[in-house]
């Protein structure tokens, strides 16, 4: 167990069709050929753990200018970022209390627009960037070359890094924050697991989107899927870390949850 405090950031919504989120939330029927979709909007989290080894901002969200042509208009389309302009990584970590120089370490669950957005704020600095070797490959293979997923912008992630990569499944690089490698939503998908005094906190970021994916075991809808196979073992994986540590489990973009999480762990 580690002295250390968890504090969420806000750093905005988007505003999108539940479908992606729930595989099936919505489907047609004889008597029923065109219901109604669900348009929901979802929270964008970031987190900041204060450990006795430093400060480790946990993703960076979404860019501020997503809506000005930072992202593909289909994505904007998609996953409308409705307050992004709003929501400067700088400006969301003061109202937090924090500066962007106060930051010693970044971890990325992975690269995907509405979560490596802030990257360019350690542009040309030493502050190392935690990111597993699969997610980072698959990034660049997907931006360069059109192919793989269409939710990579190169702009939010190709600068002057220092890259930590991650290359196992399960790391531990500060004391009681262990990175797990959760793939499914992307090759490189990697949550955190962090031992508090009190509590265990389990942040799954986006191999979890909403309740239902959890507690039903509902997929994320088929497009935000790179391998469902892969997505249902570490859906396991984050069921027995649950249920061995009596953890609690973060998901990546439930509103629910959010108003639950918002004041943290630890303070």
């Amino acid at each position: 167990m580690v002295n250390a405090t968890i504090d969420t950031i806000d750093r905005g919504v988007l505003e999108t069709d539940l479908n992606y989120f729930i595989e099936g939330n919505t489907l047609a029927t004889h008597d029923e050929p065109n219901p109604d979709t669900d348009y929901v909007e979802v929270p964008v989290p970031g987190f900041v753990i204060d450990h006795p080894e430093g400060l480790i901002l946990w993703d960076t969200g979404s860019h501020y200018d997503a809506r000005n042509g930072h992202w593909p208009e289909e994505i904007v389309q998609a996953f409308y970022p409705a307050d992004a302009h709003e929501h400067r990584l700088d400006d969301d970590l003061e109202k937090a209390g924090y500066s962007i120089e106060e930051i010693d370490y970044v971890f990325q669950s992975h690269l995907h627009v509405d979560h490596a957005g802030g990257l360019e704020f350690f542009d040309g600095t030493d502050t190392p960037i935690f990111v597993h070797e699969e997610e980072l490959k698959f990034a660049y293979y997907s931006a360069k070359s059109g192919e793989g997923s269409s939710s990579y912008v190169l702009g939010d992630f190709d600068h002057d890094l220092n890259w930590k990569v991650l290359h196992r499944d399960r790391e531990t690089h500060f004391e009681d924050v262990e990175f797990i490698h959760l793939p499914g939503h992307t090759p490189g998908m990697t949550g955190s697991m962090i031992h508090l005094d009190d509590t265990t906190v389990i942040l799954a970021g986006d191999e979890i989107y909403q309740s239902e994916n959890y507690t039903d075991e509902i997929p994320l809808g088929a497009g935000l899927l790179w391998s469902q196979r892969h997505w249902f073992r570490s859906l396991k994986l984050l069921k027995e870390l649950e249920r061995r540590h009596g953890a609690t489990v973060v998901y990546g973009h439930d509103a629910d949850q959010f108003e639950e999480v918002k004041n943290g762990w630890g303070q």
